[in-house]
């Protein structure tokens, strides 16, 4: 009689079942994580955070699943960032046709000065899906196989946005208040979704560079209102009412071309822009096909709902009912694989 493959009997496998759901307990060492040629280690490290697909190291997969971000360097080329800055300064020029869909933001302080067709009151780009030369970030390659890394193989480009972050006028409007991004998303899981952030040039605390709580992903979804800033606050820059502000942060100094990859929870904003320059970063946020889109009525996220409707009953005329998630659906584009949910 032939005997059974020794994996197959009832206790080896209700033992493997066992150690996936109930992991050991104490931090697990840093290991190679097994290919379907190899065979697997005895305690192989497990990433709550990502996906095995050879191209993050351990130590990185290890740092985004304790901070919930990890950086890239040099990722994107010099010849793609100044195609993207010159797309820009056409749109602020009105050299070229401006898309229904893409919302110009203007920094509250200058936004009703005498205005110069530039970038000098242009603070943000968003919604540029239908930009064609803005919208390549997001199919850029480089930027997908490591977007697979957190969504998987099938791709959702859900928001779009360049950012100017013009020289501050004096009443600190530049700032961007400490914030988390699930806070505008109606859809889930947030460990499905993932922000690709490109340094448009060299990013530090001068020019108000990004700062992270590292480790806040771990945490839940926060209340988000406008700060009480003496300055003013630009539209749509809601902020967490309530953290720990001795919590540790990093600044995040990048380079032109640098990429930072982070978690939707992680809580984040950016200082002044205290030169005379204007710091540019563009972005794409990400989420696996497979996600699903969830009502936010009777949650903290409502007052973003209704201010994103009102945005959008007066930037298209409608009357009809419209949900958050009827936005988002309107904005998501699938850049690889199969649109099997969103």
């Amino acid at each position: 009689m032939e005997e059974p493959d020794k994996d197959s009997r009832p206790g080896t496998r209700m033992r493997i079942l066992l150690r996936q759901l109930c992991p050991a307990p104490g931090p697990a060492a840093l290991t190679t994580i097994p290919t379907s040629a190899q065979v697997a280690a005895v305690n192989p490290t497990r990433f709550r955070y990502t996906l095995d697909n050879n191209l993050l190291t351990p130590d990185q997969r290890q740092f985004y699943d304790e901070n919930g971000y990890v950086v890239i360097k040099n990722l994107v080329s010099d010849e793609d960032i100044e195609r993207f800055r010159d797309e820009f300064m056409k749109i602020c020029k009105k050299e070229v046709e401006v898309p229904p869909g893409l919302i110009i933001m203007r920094d509250v302080a200058i936004a009703k000065s005498e205005f110069v067709p530039d970038q000098k009151a242009v603070t943000k780009l968003q919604d540029f899906q239908e930009v064609g030369e803005l919208f390549r970030y997001c199919t850029l390659p480089q930027i997908l196989k490591y977007v697979e890394c957190f969504t998987g193989p099938n791709i959702m480009a859900m928001h779009t946005m360049l950012i100017n972050k013009p020289p501050d006028s004096g009443k600190k409007s530049s700032r961007h208040p400490m914030h988390q991004d699930l806070h505008y998303f109606p859809f889930r899981p947030a460990d499905c979704i993932v922000c690709a952030w490109t340094a448009m040039e060299r990013i530090d605390r001068s020019n108000g560079c990004l700062v992270v709580l590292p480790g806040t992903h771990k945490s839940s979804l926060k209340q988000h209102d406008y700060p009480n800033w003496e300055g003013g606050v630009n539209k749509m820059y809601h902020g967490v009412r309530d953290y720990n502000e001795n919590l540790p942060r990093v600044h995040l100094v990048m380079e032109r071309g640098d990429t930072v990859f982070f978690h939707p929870l992680l809580i984040h904003g950016s200082g002044m822009n205290r030169t005379q320059g204007f710091r540019k970063a563009i972005s794409c946020h990400y989420a696996s096909a497979d996600c699903h889109y969830i009502d936010v009525k009777g949650t903290s996220q409502e007052n973003i709902e209704n201010e994103v409707i009102e945005i959008a009953r007066r930037k298209y005329g409608v009357e009809a009912a419209i949900s958050l998630k009827d936005v988002w659906k309107l904005r998501a584009r699938l850049v690889e694989g199969e649109r099997t949910n969103l």
